[in-house]
């Protein structure tokens, strides 16, 4: 199972929606994914997905339900687990119950491809820790001169914390190729020269 992270420096950039569209768009090329709703301030995948489900993080952190049970159908068959105050939660556990947990976690592997953690914005420790445990992270970043700023920041904390990150910059609303770009080429600039790291290019969704 392959787990990418989609996170940002800065909220209300685009970050949920491209993390439901990714998951859409790769459960109709046959793939099998999950978008896990790992953001704790601001839990809405549920919303944007315009799916309601049974049952959310929750109940598989206190017992009730397993992992895979609380797994809900989204459109395009994708799948999405519901997050809430359970994302806390989930970073806290510890003994017996974290060892159930990842014994879950290692029985939905079975029956899925991709696991997408859409995080919340920012560098708290808990969007830290699912960008640490992810394959990749999708690092998503608007023309706005507060995004760039807040981009740099969370690439320098996760790079602290993880030194082999792969971090990939998602431009988001530029106007074409040319503006993404040279937005991106800022960006890889600055953390070239004061963090020694090289950024990713993810590709680039217009304003519309």
């Amino acid at each position: 199972m392959r787990t990418i992270g989609i996170t940002s420096g800065k909220g209300g950039v685009g970050k949920t929606n491209l993390s439901a569209n990714i998951g859409i768009q790769l459960a109709r090329r046959g793939r099998r994914v999950v978008v896990f709703d790992a953001d704790l301030g601001l839990a809405n995948l549920d919303v944007i997905l315009g799916c309601s489900a049974p049952y959310t993080l929750q109940h598989a952190l206190t017992g009730e339900k397993t992992l895979s049970q609380i797994v809900a159908d989204g459109p395009a068959g994708m799948r999405f687990i519901a997050g809430g105050s359970g994302v806390e939660g989930l970073v806290n556990m510890s003994g017996p119950q974290l060892d159930r947990f990842l014994s879950e976690l290692a029985e939905l592997e079975r029956s899925t491809d991709i696991l997408i953690f859409d995080t919340g914005a920012g560098l708290d420790g808990t969007v830290m820790t699912f960008l640490q445990a992810a394959d990749e992270t999708l690092l998503v970043c608007t023309p706005d001169p507060a995004s760039i700023t807040d981009a740099y920041a969370t690439a320098k904390a996760l790079w602290t914390r993880r030194p082999d990150a792969s971090i990939r910059v998602i431009l988001n609303m530029v106007i074409d190729d040319a503006h993404a770009k040279a937005v991106f080429a800022k960006l890889k600039s600055i953390t070239e020269q004061f963090l020694g790291k090289t950024l990713l290019f993810g590709g680039f969704v217009r304003m519309d």
